[in-house]
């Protein structure tokens, strides 16, 4: 059973379960540490630790077989540059606060992720994405990293320098992340728009088409029937200040929709239409709304562009197994970047995602028939959800994959941050 530290005056919850309440943290000891030095002491006297996010990881790459640390007990900081086009941001901030901040000092970021709670260190760290064409995912903005690592030393690591393309999405195994400096932009707004009634044989042929349609374009799916379900276009009023009237045969709803049918259409982005910030409409949910305590797996893999049209035709010949699992699928696309454990590391990307049921068993077995039927497709899992690759497949998926577990065997050589999920991995062990 956990027990709680509050070190120094912090204070705090024991680790108890993740977001999705399908895991439950195996740490001893939760840390809160309310100054740096503190968290430079408790990584120091910790045999084991690992820094824990928000917790919206769906398997145990957060956990550790010591202790944990949160950063929540310590300021959240976002200082923006607007002349330099940078921000620096704590680690434990959240995407809906820093994009509040930057609003308000006119700058923005290139894309969101789906969900605007989860905290910038951990999205990062996992190489979580938005969606795009033309955008890369949360970790290629990403300017420095600032991180204590297993002396109790803070490091900071600039793009330009030699390990820094292995540095940033590093899977915690680097030592906890501080601060981040993120590339932004001026501000912008965006139009939502929801499709329904594309059908999967005009999807297949006009791909291209319809994933450039709109700065993000994310297509929902049960993978079964003729039809998708849902296109979402999210468009930059810079680009165009007008949605298609029809977009290869599928027409505009009328009505707001929620991209999990079975869920409250509040708690989406505005649609319709109507013009507003970025950062109220890149997410597929409002930041105002509180997530549920998470009735729900995911899953998601990353494959190249040019597999594309092999991996939806895979998908749909499993389509009646998966769906009785699945709230929803999402199929998007990402920009390439050189980041070593992206999951668009060296190649443009399309992305497939699925929202399960709570049906752990059963959802593990399903997604090993998924990787099998993707065999061939250099499909990567993301960091952050579940899957079954082995480690001697991932090492093959990323080219850089030798030299990270090096730079961690370099500046980690006691273990200090290793967990059963990097030893599984391959990343440590």
């Amino acid at each position: 059973m956990s027990t709680e530290t509050a070190s120094s005056g912090g204070s705090g919850t024991t680790p108890g379960l993740n977001w999705a309440r399908n895991l439950r943290y195996s740490a001893r000891t939760l840390h809160r540490p309310t100054s740096l030095d503190e968290l430079r002491r408790v990584v120091t006297t910790a045999r084991h630790v690992r820094a824990l996010g928000t917790r919206h990881c769906f398997n145990d790459v957060a956990d550790s077989p010591g202790d944990l640390v949160t950063l929540e007990g310590l300021p959240t900081e976002v200082d923006v540059d607007s002349a330099a086009g940078t921000a620096r941001v704590s680690g434990a901030t959240s995407y809906g606060v820093l994009a509040q901040e930057l609003h308000a000092h006119g700058a923005a970021l290139a894309t969101m992720a789906s969900l605007p709670h989860i905290s910038v260190a951990g999205a990062v760290a996992t190489a979580t994405h938005g969606s795009g064409d033309r955008a890369r995912n949360l970790a290629a903005v990403v300017r420095a990293v600032e991180l204590v690592g297993a002396d109790g030393e803070l490091r900071r690591v600039e793009r330009g320098e030699e390990d820094f393309a292995g540095s940033v999405v590093a899977l915690g195994a680097l030592g906890v992340v501080t601060h981040v400096e993120l590339d932004v932009l001026p501000t912008y707004d965006v139009r939502q728009d929801v499709y329904s009634g594309l059908s999967f044989d005009a999807l297949v042929e006009n791909l291209d088409a319809v994933t450039s349609a709109a700065h993000s374009v994310s297509v929902f799916t049960d993978w079964t029937g003729p039809d998708t379900s849902q296109v979402w276009l999210k468009t930059r009023l810079a680009d165009s200040a007008d949605a298609p009237a029809e977009l290869f045969g599928a027409r505009p709803c009328t009505e707001p929709l929620n991209p999990v049918p079975e869920a409250d259409v509040r708690n989406a982005t505005q649609q319709l239409g109507m013009p507003g910030p970025w950062h109220e409409r890149l997410p597929h949910f409002r930041f105002s709304f509180t997530p549920s305590k998470g009735e729900e797996l995911q899953a998601e893999y990353l494959l190249p562009r040019e597999h594309a049209l092999e991996a939806i035709g895979a998908l749909r010949e499993l389509g009646p197994r998966i769906a009785p699992l699945l709230h929803v699928s999402e199929i998007r696309t990402v920009a390439a970047d050189e980041l070593w454990l992206s999951g668009s590391c060296g190649r443009d990307t399309v992305a497939v995602h699925f929202t399960f049921a709570q049906r752990q068993p059963e959802v593990l077995a399903l997604l090993a028939d998924v990787e099998a039927a993707l065999d061939g497709l250099d499909a990567r899992p993301h960091w952050g959800k579940l899957f079954t690759t082995p480690a001697q497949r991932l090492e093959a998926l990323y080219p850089r994959f030798a030299d990270f577990r090096a730079l961690v065997a370099r500046h980690d050589p006691g273990r200090r941050f290793a967990n059963a999920f990097t030893d599984r991995v391959g990343v440590t062990g």
